[in-house]
């Protein structure tokens, strides 16, 4: 037994022994190696110039400004006459920079263990550092590089469609190699939903070098892969036009092809991008953050409103794919309805009521108890699916990051959201789009197209992304064509008879429109309110949001324009006027010459 004990000690102190000797002389050897390589080797990473971002006819929206970037050697002591020669150089050849901002930075990044140049600003104008150059390329110590920026010329005016770049984070870079030796990520809108498409791929070089680190030769080198372009469907000249006609008021527009591309997109008021480009500052900030107006906020994807009346085609839809007959049944409006026992009136918008109704006529005059008494036969769950299949309280798949979905609520919902039961009377407020209902101004738009070809699109604002164009995604959906049919002729009326709600805005339009106007309440109207007050009679942040959803030609539909004034009281009068004057100017633009040119086989750009 002591035998066996002593081999077996033996064994392992010998096997120890020999795995540490394959450490030392042969595993180790290419850790040691790899080090070596790296004294007399020096890979640079060389950075790839952003893509560009245009509109559909070429108008730069994203550019790149040439400059350069001012670096120094690093291991200089803080106090060294040398490092202060230096930082008084630059100081002396550009005033505006600030002596204590590139020391601090500087002292943060040297290190006994870093050889690389130590970037003390980020950017320098081309022009001028034209004048400067011959003196400062002289200075020991100083090291200049070509250096771009990113600039949006259009500014406002797009600036909810494109973003912006800025400075990126620890987490951000370890995620991205490129990111990390650029040093700036898209941080919102078209640049940060293609962030890896427009920054390109790092090329590099590697060098031969001596012991302080000066290259002698290089030995490999890879060019970078970049100016990774996007080509937009929005036409910037109809971004400009519908953003100035806003004026005093607060809202979105969406102008859309029927095939999903996006020509417009105004959130309104907005802000300047160029301003987060090198870094916000605190003040201009604040002033964002605390603008009642919200033009931060990019309120065609990320707003949420009640849809008001503007759902009510799909709510109509809804009610035929749950009850196939329901809706060829009139019904009678007197003003309301109660439930039940109930004394409690859901009243309809007009107080003598609409008589008797049919579908169409429910939809050119808005009669909200045509709705009512529709949706109770239903239930809000066979309402909220299709509602859903249609586009509405979904994401709409727009390329532009963390879209909203907003809601179509149902009784799991309700319950998961607040641990209550479904009420009959929600039921009722949610058919007229008033209620839990919250719908995007996109979804909206993506939905009426969906009403006018029956075909539900997935928006998108890029036309061509580095050379490749976008495909169009279309999904076919299938509706009774009597019932469609009535409803597209109850959206004619609303605008080209003298009864439909927005017949004294778009009937005298150069194009056939059909559309559907909505009022959507903020606040709720007390039972005791026998004679309502006029929207402008209400406090400012008490009046309903205007809405107007339409489409054109009516016989055959090419252009979607959905408008929403915020808190702007009737879909009609308010929001009406921006969609004529949009028609109008797309018109006069040639847009609608462009579908008889390519009925007859005639090039469409041809026309612009």
């Amino acid at each position: 037994m002591r035998y066996k004990f002593i081999i077996f000690v033996f064994i392992v102190f010998w096997g120890v022994m020999i795995t540490r000797l394959y450490h030392v002389s042969i595993k180790s050897n290419f850790y040691y190696e790899g080090l070596a390589k790296e004294n007399i080797e020096r890979k640079q990473f060389i950075k790839p110039v952003r893509g560009e971002i245009t509109d559909v006819r070429g108008n730069l929206l994203a550019m790149n400004q040439i400059g350069f970037s001012l670096s120094i050697a690093p291991h200089l002591k803080v106090k060294n006459p040398q490092l202060e020669y230096v930082i008084d150089t630059l100081v002396e050849t550009f005033p505006d920079l600030n002596k204590t901002v590139m020391l601090k930075v500087y002292k943060k990044h040297n290190s006994p263990y870093n050889h690389k140049y130590i970037k003390v600003v980020d950017f320098i104008h081309y022009s001028d550092m034209m004048g400067a150059y011959p003196k400062l390329s002289l200075v020991e110590n100083i090291k200049i590089e070509a250096e771009t920026k990113r600039y949006y010329p259009y500014g406002k005016y797009a600036a909810h469609i494109v973003g912006y770049t800025g400075r990126s984070n620890k987490k951000e870079n370890a995620k991205d190699p490129v990111v990390n030796e650029v040093g700036k990520i898209g941080k919102s809108g078209l640049e940060r939903h293609y962030n890896k498409v427009l920054e390109g791929e790092l090329g590099y070089e590697v060098s031969k070098v001596t012991a302080t680190n000066k290259a002698i030769e290089v030995l490999e080198k890879e060019l970078p892969k970049d100016n990774k372009n996007i080509r937009l469907n929005i036409d910037i000249e109809l971004q400009k036009m519908i953003y100035e006609r806003f004026g005093d008021d607060t809202g979105v527009a969406v102008v859309m092809r029927t095939n999903g591309e996006v020509l417009s997109a105004v959130s309104y008021p907005s802000y300047d991008p160029n301003l987060f480009v090198g870094g916000i500052s605190t003040k201009d900030w604040k002033a964002l953050q605390n603008d009642l107006a919200h033009p931060f906020t990019n309120k065609f994807i990320h707003g949420t409103y009640p849809p008001g009346s503007s759902i009510k085609m799909g709510m109509a839809l809804a009610f035929s794919k749950a009850l196939p007959n329901s809706l060829g049944a009139s019904e009678y409006c007197n003003g309301h309805i109660t439930l039940g026992s109930s004394k409690h009136k859901f009243r309809c918008w007009s107080r003598w009521g609409h008589g008797k109704v049919d579908l169409r006529k429910a939809i050119r005059e808005s009669c909200d108890v045509y709705f009512y008494n529709k949706s109770l036969k239903v239930g809000i769950d066979a309402m909220a699916k299709h509602l859903r299949t249609f586009g509405l309280g979904v994401k709409t798949g727009v390329d532009l990051p963390r879209e909203y979905s907003g809601v179509m609520p149902d009784k799991a919902w309700k319950m998961k959201r607040f641990k209550q039961p479904w009420y009959m009377g929600e039921t009722v407020i949610s058919s007229i789009g008033q209620g839990y209902d919250l719908v995007t101004p996109l979804q909206v738009a993506r939905y009426t197209g969906m009403i006018a070809t029956s075909s539900l699109a997935t928006p998108h604002i890029a036309k061509e992304v580095d050379g490749k164009k976008i495909e169009i995604e279309m999904k076919s959906l299938g509706f009774d064509a009597y019932y469609l049919s009535e409803i597209r002729k109850g959206m004619y009326d609303v605008c080209n008879t003298r009864s439909g709600t927005a017949f004294k805005t778009m009937s005298k339009l150069p194009i056939i429109v059909a559309g559907k106007t909505g009022t959507s309440q903020v606040t709720s109207i007390p039972q005791s309110t026998q004679k309502r007050l006029k929207e402008e009679e209400l406090a400012y942040y008490h009046r309903s949001h205007a809405w107007i959803t339409t489409y054109a030609p009516y016989e055959d539909p090419k252009y979607i324009v959905t408008v929403l004034v915020e808190h702007g009281g009737h879909g009609g009068s308010t929001a009406g006027p921006i969609v004529a004057d949009i028609y109008k100017w797309l018109y006069r633009k040639g847009y609608f010459s462009e579908i008889n040119m390519s009925l007859n086989g005639t090039d469409n750009n041809s026309s612009k």
